[in-house]
């Protein structure tokens, strides 16, 4: 069966399931690729569709670089691991809520298990449980400290 794909819409691109394929339209410089990277993630062994979720998180268009990482996330979650070079796209865009990539490294967090994570994510894994909790009390206390004070101002 042969299939078009639409890689000016992005078009059907969610079920790309032929990494040659994104290979040619990596070449042509075609615009969805990071669009058709989610399919591969979706239809695709993790060790085919690594090298092209690698190269599509280096796209020069924001947006398509960001369907990449989503990408990313998605072969985590579906494969419950990532390869070497996918830890590293992960690590060089950084694990911060600003970074591109927080949505997979949170992924990767949820659905690798731990004791198969690299050692650097290991360690944001619990920089970010503590901080989160920390994050949590303190506004927790800092809505205390208000209820305390309109019942003080009331009184």
């Amino acid at each position: 069966m042969t299939r078009s794909w639409d890689w000016a819409t992005g078009e059907g691109l969610l079920g790309l399931d032929n990494p040659e394929e994104w290979d040619a339209a990596f070449e042509r410089g075609e615009r969805s690729l990071g669009t058709a990277a989610i399919g591969l993630a979706f239809n695709c062994s993790l060790e085919d569709a690594s090298p092209r979720l690698v190269r599509a998180t280096q796209l020069p268009d924001t947006d398509q670089r960001g369907f990449a990482f989503t990408a990313v996330g998605t072969a985590a979650r579906l494969n419950g691991a990532l390869t070497p070079e996918l830890y590293e796209v992960l690590r060089a865009a950084g694990p911060g809520r600003r970074s591109i990539a927080v949505n997979a490294v949170d992924d990767t967090l949820t659905f690798v298990p731990f004791r198969d994570l690299p050692p650097w994510l290991k360690r944001w894994a619990v920089y970010a449980t503590v901080r989160d909790k920390l994050e949590g009390w303190w506004l927790r206390g800092e809505d205390a400290g208000r209820r305390v004070w309109q019942v003080v101002r009331r009184g």
